[in-house]
């Protein structure tokens, strides 16, 4: 038997978002889409590590915010036209959002960022878990 184990991590994206992982559109040469970009997110004895591939994103298009315990990255990669034929295209272009629940050991204000190469690095510092105390409720 196995155990399922709880993932801190559980997208909040992929609750409110349409069925289709991407929507796509194409119009008069200009492509319109909302993407999401790739993650791993791995764990340490000191940090948690989400890795987000974001290729060709300037890193003022990115933006980074916490709220309400959720770590959301959002921005957009921009399609940039040339005076070329283009016959296809797979990559997707435009805004892109992921959200994830943050654990209850990590420090909203120790959260750092570093962005090279298209890789943005979010590096979550542990902290000791909180403290839970047992104690009965009074019935009124």
């Amino acid at each position: 038997m196995s155990l399922v184990r709880w993932n801190p991590f559980k997208e909040f994206d992929s609750i409110f978002s349409p069925t289709s992982q991407f929507i796509n559109r194409s119009h008069e040469h200009q492509l319109e889409s909302h993407w999401k970009p790739l993650v791993d997110v791995t764990e340490d004895a000191n940090e948690y590590l989400i890795k987000a591939e974001l290729p060709e994103v300037k890193k003022e298009d990115i933006k980074v915010s916490i709220n309400n315990g959720y770590l959301t990255l959002s921005g957009e990669r921009n399609f940039e036209k040339e005076d070329k034929k283009l016959h296809t295209t797979e990559r997707f272009y435009g805004s892109f959002e992921r959200s994830f629940s943050l654990p209850e050991n990590v420090k909203e204000e120790d959260i750092k960022a570093e962005y090279d190469n298209g890789l943005l690095l979010l590096h979550l510092q542990k902290t000791e878990a909180p403290q839970t105390t047992k104690r009965q409720i009074e019935i009124n």
